[in-house]
């Protein structure tokens, strides 16, 4: 690079560069004064597209880490740190705050990361937004920058509103739902430090200028990791972004996930119970039941309704997607070889083993359990008063988000969230249930979770209102299976001509490569899949980059899923 423009373009500078008779545009990944070789035959860097950098060295080296981890060119990973638009001048920053935050453990970390002290990670186990103030209050008063990162755009501008009666300013919000445009203010307003920063989950790839704390709220949700490649989860990246650049680091709700208990993070309670009380109705006892909602708990939903309180009546998902019993005995139906609940059936959709009648009793003839939201929904209109049912609300997860404070929240199923057909389920089932239970507010609220359970161990923690016990299992349990945290898992689906399996066998040589499943997808395409599973599949992460490069240039369509929530 000539000498005087060395001032003028940075690591992290979007310029532009011939290639190929045309000019594009391309980032500074690295400066150096070694002259070139005559071989290289290297042209001059263009112009600067944007006078603001789009990454610094710590930021460049999570990105690297993210594109091998997730096996994707680092330039998707670059993109993805980049505005919308061409943004050419840091906004000026906030007033600093001056406000003194409240006495807590988890100010005293705040100040203590604000003051330039490096600190594991901790997990603040709560579901009230008070944590805001104790956390941002240190940062902001410093003169540095946080980031806050939540699962959706309700659940962002809801905490920003919260932020700027606090900050003013100084807290800038982003989600899903902004415009190219907004997207590219906001992400302007960080390139000067004193900011809060709260978005969706893009926005862990953003440079922040000052930046000392990351914040992940839930980061268990499935919000929280991109479906299609890269497959980038939140929890990591910030956990990597953290420790490259010497950052604070949070994660902030009821229930953390098995992959952040195992690392040994510091826990900080907000509450002795961190969920309000629950009621658990066992459905073997329920004499005379005929439909999915117990008599208990339409008993609670008409003593509510006619308080005058919100009622909320949850289906793990909006299909119809039932847990099964015997029709004679009650017994829950499960798979004998891996214990997850089947679909309906004559085989199990996890194991693939047969299922034969009911071991307590013999009896071939199971029902259904729950339902779907519509199913659920028609129920009450047909066993409730017409002006009772018309106030419940019927919902899945996905109603959870923006969801106010309810008087009374009732569980259809939570046998179908336990025994679900991945690994995680037991641990997604206690994360979905804290996440509805913890929205009932008010003297006489109730929660209510309909179970044939009673003494699954998820159920405990729901009645224990502590989550830590039942993850520290979890993370042995995952340990003796080789799951993770413990091992590593990378499916590999490709779409269109099948390329050579061969191929793929021998560049995961020394791992297991379980596949492939094949399929036809709906436009009639033929579909392969692959589960890898080992220890450590670093090294097969970086034999299969050029691999799958190949089959891309070969016109098939490939994804790849690090350590997938669903298998």
């Amino acid at each position: 690079m000539p000498p005087e423009r060395s001032a003028e373009i940075a690591v992290g500078s979007l310029v532009r560069v011939p290639l190929g008779g045309r000019r594009t545009r391309g980032y500074v990944v690295e400066i150096t004064d070694k002259p070139p070789r005559p071989v290289d035959k290297l042209r001059p860097v263009g112009p600067l597209v944007m006078k603001l950098p789009i990454f610094d060295e710590p930021l460049l080296a999570a990105l690297q880490w993210a594109a091998n981890r997730y096996v994707a060119p680092l330039s998707v990973l670059l993109e993805r740190a980049t505005p919308p638009n061409l943004a050419n001048r840091a906004i000026e920053p906030a007033p600093a705050s001056s406000a003194s935050p409240p006495v807590s453990p988890l100010a005293d970390f705040a100040t203590a990361i604000a003051g330039g002290k490096r600190h594991p990670a901790v997990v603040f186990l709560s579901t009230s937004p008070d944590w805001l103030e104790a956390l941002a209050g240190p940062v902001l008063s410093a003169g540095q920058s946080l980031m806050v990162v939540i699962a959706t755009a309700a659940e962002a501008t809801a905490l920003g509103t919260r932020a700027r009666s606090l900050f003013g300013d100084a807290a800038v919000i982003v989600s899903s739902e902004s415009s190219a445009a907004e997207m590219t203010h906001a992400w302007a307003a960080c390139q000067s430090p004193g900011r809060l920063l709260i978005g969706t989950p893009r926005v862990v790839s953003w440079r922040l200028a000052g930046l000392r704390l990351i914040a992940v709220v839930e980061e268990g949700r499935r919000a929280m990791k991109d479906r299609q490649t890269p497959t980038i989860s939140v929890r990591d990246l910030a956990r990597t972004r953290a420790s490259l650049g010497g950052l604070g680091l949070v994660f902030i709700g009821p229930t953390p996930t098995a992959e952040t208990v195992a690392t040994g993070p510091t826990v900080i309670r907000g509450s002795r119970r961190i969920w309000p009380p629950v009621e658990i109705v066992d459905r073997r006892r329920e004499e005379g039941q005929s439909g999915y909602v117990t008599l208990r708990a339409l008993g609670a939903i008409r003593a509510v309704a006619q308080r005058g309180g919100r009622i909320f009546v949850f289906a793990h998902r909006r299909g119809y997607a039932p847990a099964f019993r015997c029709r004679q005995c009650r017994a829950l139906r499960r798979c004998s070889r891996c214990g997850s609940r089947p679909e309906p059936g004559t085989t199990c959709v996890r194991c693939g083993a047969t299922l034969g009648p009911c071991p307590q009793c013999g009896s071939e003839q199971f029902v259904p359990m729950g339902a779907g939201v519509g199913r659920i929904a028609e129920e009450l209109r047909r066993r409730l008063d017409e002006d009772i049912s018309a106030g419940v609300r019927v919902g899945s997860e996905a109603d959870l988000a923006g969801l106010e404070s309810q008087s009374l929240v009732v569980a259809v199923d939570a046998d179908g969230l336990i025994l679900g057909t991945h690994y995680r389920a037991s641990e997604e089932a206690l994360r979905i249930l804290a996440r509805l239970v913890s929205k009932v507010e008010g003297p006489s609220a109730r929660g209510i979770i309909q179970t044939s359970l009673p003494d699954h161990p998820v159920i405990a923690a729901m009645r224990s209102g502590n989550p830590m016990a039942f993850l520290a299992a979890e993370v042995e349990n995952r340990r003796q299976l080789g799951l993770p945290p413990a091992g590593q898992l990378l499916v590999v689906e490709t779409r269109g001509q099948a390329p050579p399996e061969e191929e793929l066998r021998q560049v995961a040589s020394g791992v297991s490569v379980l596949g492939p499943m094949a399929r036809v997808t709906a436009s009639g395409e033929p579909a392969q899949r692959w589960l890898l599973q080992g220890r450590d599949l670093g090294s097969v992460r970086l034999s299969l980059r050029p691999l799958i490069q190949q089959w891309r240039e070969a016109g098939t369509v490939v994804r790849i899923d690090s350590d997938p929530i669903d298998l």
